[in-house]
């Protein structure tokens, strides 16, 4: 089995993949490198790949092929456009989080929402699943919503005003959609209610990467 390199640029997630890679691949060889500078700068630029920020990007995943990697995870939904730029400079796989998740909305539904709470994200998300969509040669309509003050909430550590915000937001594009999709892993753990209450798939992307990675690990 490949060793596994899983890049971060908030610190949270590098706890939650640890714990959900440990329990569905006890035996795999992985590491976690957390940037944490990467995000403010990309929500100063508004989400614009600065050279510099793919400069870094770049750089993250190199370092992380020297260390061994034979497969790559990036966590960061928002780095999604830089890691396309990057992917044809290294000689192994770059898995996207969220990329698993585009490929199961586009295979459950023409009409597609997507639940953004940070700017950074909203093009990125939508353009991902529109890729994925191509690639299978599907003809989807995508409806994103940006609720920037969960954002405000969450780093403000107000967890039950961004729930509450992300919620009305699914609500609101369940009326309208097939599937939701949440595009960021801070939202992932509504998915299951929202998915029962909503009476459509509510997707999120750490649980469906990483069973994902089965298939990218294997020799």
């Amino acid at each position: 089995m490949k060793r596994l390199a899983l890049l971060h640029t908030v610190l949270f997630l590098a706890d939650v993949f640890k714990k959900k890679i440990a329990a569905r691949y006890p035996d795999l060889d992985s590491f976690h490198v957390v940037d944490e500078s990467l995000l403010p700068e990309l929500l100063r630029s508004g989400g614009a790949m600065t050279p510099g920020l793919v400069r870094r990007i770049a750089a993250q995943a190199g370092l992380a092929r020297d260390a061994g990697a034979g497969l790559i995870l990036f966590t960061c939904s928002s780095t999604s456009p830089a890691v396309d730029l990057v992917r044809p400079l290294i000689d192994v796989p770059i898995v996207k989080i969220d990329d698993p998740m585009a490929v199961r909305a586009v295979q459950l539904g023409e009409r597609i929402g997507v639940v953004c709470t940070t700017k950074t994200t909203f093009l990125p998300s939508q353009n991902l699943v529109r890729q994925h969509a191509s690639r299978l040669g599907k003809n989807v309509h995508v409806q994103a919503r940006l609720e920037s003050a969960a954002f405000d909430a969450i780093m403000a550590g107000d967890k039950i005003r961004h729930d509450e915000l992300v919620r009305q937001v699914a609500a609101d594009l369940s009326r309208e959609c097939d599937v939701v999709v949440l595009a960021q892993a801070s939202m992932a753990h509504l998915s299951p209610e929202l998915s029962e209450s909503l009476k459509i798939p509510v997707l999120a992307g750490p649980d469906l990467c990483v069973e994902a990675l089965a298939d990218y690990l294997k020799d």
